[in-house]
């Protein structure tokens, strides 16, 4: 038990992996993962049929609430090298109302960054997952509903200087 009542954010961190994929596996899970604009740069590039090598690391957050009081505070960042922080309390949401949150990459706001989110509806059904931008200010919004929603995005960069072709860095909320 960490404490009383209250909102509570859990977080982990992995280390850094390297992933070797063929020129479609890669093109596939760039579309079918949310990062648009690699694969545009790709294609733009002529690089569509070239085989990449990505270090990649995830950082997932996690909201619980224990009892009935909720917590404020969970906009502090936990440092990671990319995370969503919440700007509001989901818990004090209802459905229809707006949650906000800012997509941080090493601590700074990233502007018109592809985020994704859905989750699961109150029976368990599916929810169609759905993608936005997020705004100058790296802040993004969504309509909650109710059932158990996610917020995630990969944060991707081509690397020239290094053993791999690409690094990402993945969060989740």
């Amino acid at each position: 038990r960490v404490g009383g009542p209250g909102t509570y954010v859990i977080g982990v961190s992995t280390l850094p992996r390297v992933l070797s994929l063929s020129a479609d596996e890669f093109n596939e899970y760039l579309a079918a993962d949310g990062v648009p604009d690699i694969l545009d740069a790709r294609r733009r590039s002529g690089e569509l049929n070239r085989p990449v090598r990505e270090r990649y690391s995830k950082h997932v957050k996690t909201l619980l609430q224990a009892g009935a009081v909720r917590s404020a505070g969970l906009d502090s960042a936990l440092g990671y090298p990319a995370e969503i922080v919440p700007l509001d309390n989901p818990y004090t949401l209802r459905p229809g109302q707006t949650f906000r949150f800012r997509v941080l990459v090493d601590g700074q706001p990233i502007a018109n960054q592809y985020v994704l989110y859905g989750g699961r509806g109150p029976r368990g059904n599916r929810l169609a997952q759905r993608s936005l931008r997020t705004d100058q200010a790296g802040e993004g919004e969504l309509v909650v509903g109710v059932g158990q929603w996610y917020v995630k995005f990969i944060h991707m960069a081509r690397i020239t200087s290094d053993s791999v072709d690409y690094e990402s860095t993945w969060a989740s909320l």
